[in-house]
């Protein structure tokens, strides 16, 4: 056990993280372009023949202290997280590929990339999933659960999580939905209390999605959750209420990965600015499985809300009407088979400056929607390893720099700013491991009375440096 100690106010108290010691068992509801890109690069980077760019687990690296220290160690020297060499892979889907046959069809990587890793690829089959024809339209399944109640399926779900431990020698177990955008859904009464839901799941309760069994039965097994799609899934106040109760973490939703990434860094800058915004007009073609259900209007809907939920937050609306309280935003998604995973999108934004003169910003991203969210999977599985042997429980709001549309407290409104994320993601890294929180202030540097303490003293090539200028000004 490795203790460390935490910082809250002037209080000291102690936590625990347990080693992560043994195999990291990573579980994928959906195993198609994204999931089938994620294992492939795993195992090409295990045999050095790739590198997870993308992945602030395995390249980024973390400030702590004074900038004069300069300690920056990689965040997976200073966290302890699983290796990559530990990780091993399982998951449902509602058709019977196996990774490698997923990885061709998806066009992500060639096959001649792939070749080195096709027995590993070859070996992880996809056990039938929980599907429902309802909640995604335009897919047909090959494969799927059968149970007389939703409840019978969560169970399923649960005995499947226990048989991949055993044969997988997984001694942690972390499952992150990779699966099709559901249809829309509002909350309801089913979704209040753990037992409105349980009740719901009994009763074959028609507001009650596939991501919800699956988030439900990760958390009754004790098995963190993230939610890499637009549903509700595991965002529900009885869901939340049960991972709390279960000291499970979750944390969700949409990864954040191209057009929204964008828009979570140019709208704080506007704001920075204090730019004026007009309109912003948004388009995507993408020609994956994924653009194939978002065809569906009801699929679209929920995708839609996800996309469109960041500007606000960003601008900060409320606080700043003159500027951004009357701005039209429109999103658009359109299937394009010929594009494949070779998602690009388009953005027009019009802008408003001094003496309210227009202007604007064009950005065309032609990016690939598989290889951008490869390391967030990645990363959202080592950070949720992370929070469930620290004892941390319930939603890990600090992981929302990953989500499009992140999972909060009721009563906070998310942040969406990229860089606000960012911070907030490194501080809980540095509170974890006892390290000083860092605010990117400065004043203690040059007037010591401003900082709680006073700074440590500058190196002393600095020091030699400012007597030389001293002297030249002298002269």
């Amino acid at each position: 056990m490795r203790v460390i100690v935490v910082r809250r106010g002037n209080a000291m108290t102690r936590r625990t993280i347990a080693p992560a010691k043994g195999r990291l068992g990573i579980l994928l509801p959906g195993m198609g372009a994204v999931s089938s890109t994620f294992i492939a690069g795993v195992e090409l980077a295990k045999k050095g023949l790739a590198r997870p760019v993308g992945s602030l687990t395995q390249f980024q690296t973390i400030r702590l202290g004074k900038r004069y220290e300069d300690r920056a160690p990689l965040i997976k020297d200073f966290v302890p997280l699983a290796g990559l060499g530990d990780l091993v892979f399982g998951g449902w889907d509602i058709f019977e590929d196996s990774m490698w046959d997923a990885a061709l069809k998806a066009g992500v990587l060639g096959e001649h990339q792939l070749a080195p890793v096709k027995d590993e690829l070859d070996a992880i089959v996809p056990m039938p999933a929980v599907f429902d024809q309802a909640w995604v339209r335009n897919l047909k399944p090959l494969q799927a659960k059968k149970g007389a109640t939703k409840l019978a399926l969560a169970e399923q779900l649960i005995k499947d999580i226990e048989v991949f431990k055993k044969t997988s020698g997984a001694d942690r177990v972390v499952m992150i939905w990779c699966g099709s955008t559901e249809v829309s859904l509002e909350p309801s009464a089913v979704h209040e209390t753990i037992e409105a839901f349980e009740k719901g799941l009994k009763t074959n309760s028609p507001d009650i999605p596939p991501s919800m069994i699956y988030a439900y039965a990760a958390i009754r097994a004790g098995v963190p959750y993230a939610n890499g799609a637009p549903n509700l899934s595991a965002d529900i106040p009885a869901l939340v209420e049960l991972a709390e109760k279960n000291g499970v973490p979750i944390a969700g939703k949409d990864f954040k990965t191209g057009q929204t990434m964008m828009k979570t860094v140019i709208a704080p800058a506007l704001k920075a600015r204090m730019l004026g915004l007009k309109g912003w007009y948004s388009t995507n073609i993408l020609g994956n499985r994924d653009g194939e259900v978002l065809d569906d209007p009801g699929s679209f809907k929920t995708k839609e809300k996800s996309k469109m939920s960041v500007l606000d937050a960003c601008l900060d609306t409320k606080r700043y009407p003159e500027l951004y309280g009357d701005y039209f935003h429109k999103v658009r998604i359109d299937y394009y088979p010929p594009r494949g995973d070779a998602k690009e999108g388009w953005d027009n934004i019009d802008i408003a400056g001094w003496c309210d003169m227009p202007m604007q910003i064009k950005i065309n991203f032609l990016c690939r929607d598989s290889i951008l969210a490869a390391p967030i999977v990645l990363d959202l599985a080592l950070f949720l390893d992370l929070a469930k042997r620290a004892k941390l429980k319930g939603i890990q709001e600090w992981l929302s720099f990953y989500f499009k549309c992140p999972q909060a407290r009721p009563d906070l409104a998310p942040e969406h700013d990229l860089f606000i994320q960012h911070m907030k993601f490194a501080n809980t890294l540095r509170i974890l491991m006892g390290e000083e929180v860092i605010d990117h202030s400065g004043l203690d540097y040059y007037e010591p009375e401003m900082g709680t303490s006073a700074p440590a003293p500058a190196p002393k090539p600095y020091l030699k440096e400012k007597k030389k200028l001293s002297a030249r000004v002298r002269a």
